[in-house]
């Protein structure tokens, strides 16, 4: 047999790379066919005679689950991350509100400190005035006490000085008196407020102005004033609506009106208010006649 003569071969013939395909599927489940054909094949390969199915990743149902369960993941995570934030806002509100409280209470306190303060200088203010004006009243009435006693040792006119203060002690006021005694006597039991002029509150100087603008007359609004008014009488020669003063005339610091039968009405204090008294009550320093 010659060298080149055909020798026929028992291998079976490989497959060629030309004729395999695969077909897969794809996560969705749409089948698809992968064809593998050599790159380096003949033009004129044959046709793809085989294939092979590979197995489906899983069905459309499966892939829309795991979408749904990844979405609902990142809808409670964000969830989560809001609920914080939120809570995060809350504590700090919680936290402004409580400090602007305490803030605000302390505030508080300290003006109830102050005013608590203010009302008790205030207080001790006028119990220092009025302790003043007792011991003034008292200075004023002792001298005139020894004034007194010095005057009736050495005079016979006493009989005639009682006679006269019995008189007057019994006469009834009329006209302008009647009408300022009148008013005086219709403000008794009102307040006394430093400063007041009515018509439920008053202070000394104010009733003896209203009393005498009552009559159609009008005075100066000071005590020192009204006491420097008119012509100056007598404790034992006084008339209902003669005005009467503590202190010297010129200076005094509490006037009141004379209303007959050895009595006169005045706004004493904020403890009295307008009262009436007896002249030997708190004795006063002198008079004027103003009608």
């Amino acid at each position: 047999m010659s060298h080149t003569a055909h020798i026929p071969s028992h291998r079976k013939p490989r497959r060629s790379a030309s004729k395999l395909a695969l077909r897969a599927g794809v996560a969705g489940g749409v089948l698809g066919t992968i064809a593998v054909a050599g790159a380096a094949g003949p033009a004129n390969a044959e046709p793809v005679t085989e294939t092979i199915e590979m197995p489906t990743l899983g069905s459309l149902d499966a892939g829309t689950g795991l979408a749904s369960a990844v979405a609902a993941s990142a809808d409670a995570s964000q969830q989560e991350a809001l609920d914080q934030s939120l809570q995060t806002q809350e504590n700090a509100a919680l936290q402004k509100a409580a400090k602007e409280a305490k803030q605000a209470k302390a505030e508080a306190d300290r003006k109830a400190a102050a005013e608590r303060a203010e009302k008790a200088r205030l207080k001790a203010e006028q119990e220092r005035k009025e302790a003043a004006e007792r011991a003034t009243r008292d200075s004023a009435r002792t001298q005139l006490s020894t004034t007194s006693s010095s005057n009736d040792s050495g005079s016979s006119s006493d009989s005639g000085s009682t006679a006269s203060q019995s008189s007057n002690e019994t006469q009834a006021p009329s006209g302008s008196a009647a009408a300022i005694v009148a008013f005086a006597r219709a403000q008794i039991g009102d307040a006394y407020v430093s400063g007041g002029t009515g018509p439920n509150s008053w202070d000394c100087s104010g009733l003896v102005q209203a009393a005498y603008r009552a009559a159609g007359i009008d005075l100066p609004r000071i005590s020192y004033q009204q006491s420097s008014m008119g012509t100056s009488v007598s404790l034992s020669n006084l008339q209902p609506g003669d005005v009467l003063y503590w202190g010297s005339r010129s200076g005094s610091y509490h006037v009141a009106i004379y209303v007959g039968g050895g009595k006169y009405v005045g706004a004493q204090n904020p403890s009295s208010g307008v009262v009436e008294h007896t002249m030997d009550w708190d004795t006063p320093s002198g008079a004027v006649r103003i009608l």
